[in-house]
């Protein structure tokens, strides 16, 4: 199988209708991965762990890429984002994907360890252009870490 299309990205995002636009860009931009989304911060940490129906590695296996909003109910995105780089043995691919354009935002989430940060655009019609520039950067292009 294509190794193109055996990647996993997980899409840390509570708003519906984010994840709704989100899988319509792919599906838009010919992007194949397996995507599987956590509704809030926890749940994000419960799919690291493999906790409840998250304990399942071939339906759920762990993500090349995780897509992290910051603003998050019950663990905050920072706070995910903190908790892998901590715990979590693999490298990770992690972009920050939010609507926040704060310096202060921006400048913790590099230094959280995140690998990009991006500001959701406003018009859901562009997010198939920075999906397709994710896919063929960190998907495609990006060599991982023997690690991951």
């Amino acid at each position: 199988m294509n190794q193109r299309l055996t990647r996993t990205i997980l899409l840390v995002e509570d708003d519906e209708n984010d994840v709704m636009f989100m899988r319509m860009a792919m599906g838009k931009a010919g992007i194949e991965h397996l995507l599987r989304v956590a509704r809030n911060g926890q749940q994000a940490i419960d799919y690291f762990e493999g906790v409840g129906e998250f304990g399942d590695r071939s339906r759920y296996p762990l993500p090349s890429v995780v897509l992290l909003d910051l603003k998050l109910p019950q663990v905050m995105g920072l706070e995910v984002l903190k908790w892998i780089r901590q715990r979590h043995v693999r490298a990770i691919i992690v972009i920050i994907l939010t609507s926040s354009k704060q310096e202060k935002d921006v400048y913790n989430a590099y230094q959280s360890g995140a690998n990009a940060y991006l500001v959701k655009p406003g018009d859901p019609r562009n997010l198939e252009e920075l999906v397709d520039l994710i896919d063929r950067f960190w998907l495609r292009a990006n060599q991982p870490s023997a690690e991951a």
